[in-house]
C-alpha cells in the first residue's frame, strides 16, 4: 500500500518562495558588489600604469584574490572575492600611496551604510538603474523599498544638503591648515577639462573638516579665486597659517592675493613624482631615497644638506630634474616652522588623497553619465561621511599658538614656557 505524498501547505509554499527570492537577491547583491570592487582595483591600476621599474615592469599589479569574504547582510551572508593588489614596489617609490578599498574596507564584515556606498558607486559611473534590487539585499533595513525613484530622491536630498552646506556661515571659524587639490572622477562634468576642487582644513582645536567643494579647472587661478572669495564672503577672515598643495595648481596665485600671510608647503608626494619624471628608471631608486631623506630629516639644516647633495649628484646629467626641485625651494621646507607632531599631516596632501584614492580616475571618464550638481553632491556626501572618521591632530593645544604667530624651530616652540607646556 503506497503512502500518500505529504501535502504542501500555503504557508510552506510561501516560505519556499521567499527563500528562493532571498537567494536570488543575495546573488544579485554579490554580483553587483563583485563588479564594483573589480572596477575599483582596475581604476587604481590604471592610475599608476605608467609607473614601472628599470625593466619596464609595472610597480602595481593584480595578484590573484584574497580568500572569500563573507559580508553579513539582513538576508544572510554574501560571499565576495576581493582582488589582491601587489603595490609594494609602488609604495617603495611613493610611501604615502597604498591601495585600500573604499567599497570593501579591510576589516569590514557587515554591510556598509547607504550614505557611503551610493555616492562611491555613483562616482564610479554606475547608473541609477543598477542600484535597487541588489543594494536592497546588501543594505537591508536601511534600504527598505529601495527603487530607482528612491535613489533619485536620495540624490536630490543630498544635493539640497550640499547647497545648504555650501552657504553655511564661517564667521566663527578659525583654520590653521588648508589642504587643496583638484580631483578628477570618471563621471563626466559639463566640460572634459573640469574637475572637483576640494579644500580640507584643520581648525584651531585640531579637528579636520571638509571646508569647500566646487567644480572648476585644476590649474585655473580664477576657479580657485572664486572658491576662496566665497569663503571670505561667508565670514572666514583669519588667514590659515599654512596651505599644502601640488605645485601646479592655480591655487597658489589665488591664495597669495586673498590670504597673503599664509605660508606655502608643496606636497612632497607630488614633488617626488614630478622629479622622477625627468630621471631615467635606472636612477629612480637612488633618487627617491635621496628625496625621502630631505623631507624626513630631523632638522631643516639636515634637510637642506640633503637638498644640496641631490643637486650636486644630478645637476650635470639631469638638469631638468634638478630645476624641478629647486624652483620650489622656498615652499618645500615650510613644515619645519610648525609643530613636529603635525609634520606627517602637513608635508603632503595625503588627507585629501587618502579620502578619494580609490574612486578618483585621471584618465578615462564615463560618457553620458552624471551631472554637475549630482557629482558635486556625491563628492560632498562621500567626504562628509569620511569626515566622521578623521582623527584629531595630535598636540592640538599648540594650534592657537601657531595661529597667533608663535615661532617654531625644527618643530619645537621657540618660547621656553610654551615648550614646557607642549
Amino acid at each position: 500500500m503506497s503512502k500518500d505524498k505529504p501535502q504542501i501547505t500555503p504557508v510552506q509554499e510561501q516560505n519556499d518562495s521567499k527563500s528562493i527570492l532571498e537567494k536570488v537577491l543575495r546573488e544579485g547583491a554579490r554580483q553587483l558588489l563583485q563588479k564594483a570592487i573589480e572596477a575599483e582595483v582596475d581604476s587604481f591600476l590604471e592610475n599608476y600604469k605608467s609607473e614601472t621599474d628599470e625593466n619596464g615592469h609595472r610597480l602595481a599589479v593584480r595578484n590573484g584574490y584574497h580568500k572569500d569574504r563573507s559580508i553579513l547582510t539582513s538576508m544572510g551572508p554574501v560571499q565576495v572575492k576581493q582582488p589582491r593588489v601587489d603595490d609594494r614596489k609602488l609604495r617603495e617609490r611613493y610611501p604615502d600611496i597604498k591601495f585600500s578599498s573604499n567599497i570593501l574596507p579591510k576589516y569590514l564584515r557587515r554591510v556598509p551604510s547607504i550614505d557611503n556606498l551610493v555616492p562611491a558607486l555613483y562616482l564610479k559611473g554606475i547608473s541609477t538603474q543598477d542600484f535597487p534590487t541588489a543594494l536592497a539585499a546588501i543594505l537591508g533595513d536601511s534600504a527598505k523599498n529601495l527603487s530607482s525613484n528612491t535613489i533619485v530622491r536620495l540624490k536630490k536630498s543630498w544635493m539640497q544638503d550640499y547647497a545648504e552646506w555650501s552657504k553655511r556661515d564661517l564667521s566663527n571659524k578659525k583654520y590653521v591648515y588648508f589642504w587643496a587639490d583638484g580631483i578628477y572622477f570618471n563621471v563626466r562634468l559639463d566640460d572634459v577639462s573640469s574637475c572637483i576642487l576640494v579644500i580640507m582644513a584643520a581648525d584651531d582645536q585640531g579637528n579636520k573638516e571638509l571646508l569647500a567643494v566646487s567644480d572648476g579647472f585644476r590649474e585655473s587661478k580664477e576657479s580657485w579665486s572664486h572658491m576662496l572669495h566665497d569663503l571670505q564672503r561667508r565670514g572666514l577672515r583669519v588667514n590659515p597659517s599654512l596651505a599644502i598643495a601640488d605645485g601646479a595648481l592655480g591655487f597658489w596665485s589665488a591664495i597669495r592675493e586673498i590670504y597673503p600671510n599664509t605660508l606655502e608647503q608643496r606636497c612632497w608626494v607630488h614633488k617626488t613624482a614630478n622629479i622622477l619624471n625627468y630621471l631615467p628608471k635606472s636612477v629612480h631608486s637612488k633618487s627617491k631615497k635621496m628625496i625621502h631623506n630631505m623631507y624626513m630629516a630631523e632638522t631643516k639644516k639636515d634637510a637642506i644638506s640633503e637638498y644640496h647633495l641631490f643637486i650636486k649628484t644630478f645637476e650635470d646629467k639631469y638638469p631638468k630634474a634638478v630645476k624641478c626641485l629647486t624652483k620650489d625651494f622656498d615652499q618645500l621646507f615650510s613644515f619645519y616652522d610648525f609643530p613636529a607632531a603635525h609634520w606627517q599631516h602637513i608635508r603632503t596632501t595625503n588627507p585629501i588623497e587618502s579620502t578619494f584614492a580609490t574612486i578618483r580616475l585621471r584618465t578615462k571618464r564615463t560618457k553620458g553619465c552624471g551631472s554637475r550638481e549630482a557629482t558635486l553632491s556625491m563628492v560632498y556626501k562621500l567626504a562628509y561621511e569620511a569626515q566622521k572618521r578623521w582623527r584629531k591632530l595630535r598636540s592640538f593645544k599648540l594650534l592657537p599658538h601657531v595661529l597667533a604667530g608663535e615661532k617654531f624651530i625644527d618643530g619645537e616652540p621657540e618660547n621656553e614656557e610654551l615648550k614646557k607646556a607642549a
